[in-house]
């Protein structure tokens, strides 16, 4: 991406090589790829560079204050400091403060915590489905017995989904939340063990 700075103000921005018009001049759109950066800049034409250090993960946080500057022969583009999305559920409020209701019950605004909790349990039920039917055949057949193996599967999907749970209910900031799911290597460069501080599902039945 590109723009055109006149007077030492973006004027412009080029999403793509097209042909461009600057004073009086037509330049056709091979000169993106063609002239060089010193070229391109004599007669105004930036690559637009990226300062992401205030930039964070959208899964957690709100970016704020998108901004493209020129100064030091450079255009950058910004953001400003980011802010922490909802961690806990609150009562939705109109402008006035009073509670939003509908059907005269009171409307939420659910928080990252509620969220990915609500993710554990729909991955939790995901597991537990396709093994289910054994249940199901216990309770209407009576010499019946659910198999060892499906039973202990069934029983670890359920004890790792509540402590997922506990962990994610325990986080008292976003960063301690987002850091549950940081994956990083606790093994050595050579036999990495890659894992997160979130305990993972059983990945099948054994």
């Amino acid at each position: 991406m590109y723009a055109v700075v006149k007077n030492n103000n973006i004027t412009q921005f080029i999403n793509y090589p097209k042909s461009i018009v600057i004073g009086d001049v037509r330049y056709p759109a091979k000169i993106f790829t063609m002239w060089s950066k010193a070229e391109k800049e004599a007669i105004g034409i930036y690559e637009i560079e990226t300062d992401s250090s205030n930039y964070k993960d959208t899964g957690y946080y709100n970016n704020t204050n998108e901004e493209y500057t020129f100064a030091n022969n450079k255009v950058v583009k910004s953001w400003g400091t980011a802010t922490p999305k909802r961690l806990e559920d609150e009562n939705a409020v109109d402008e006035d403060g009073n509670n939003i209701l509908e059907d005269g019950v009171q409307v939420i605004n659910y928080g990252l915590k509620t969220e990915k909790k609500r993710i554990v349990k729909q991955q939790a039920s995901g597991l537990l489905a396709p093994t289910d039917w054994y249940v199901v055949k216990a309770t209407e057949v009576a010499d019946y017995d659910v198999p060892a193996n499906i039973l202990s599967f069934r029983a670890d999907v359920r004890t790792k989904s509540n402590e997922m749970e506990t962990m994610i209910n325990n986080c008292t900031t976003v960063d301690k939340l987002k850091a549950l799911y940081e994956y990083t290597n606790t093994g050595t460069e050579q036999n990495p063990v890659i894992t997160r501080p979130l305990p993972e599902f059983p990945k099948e039945v054994i």
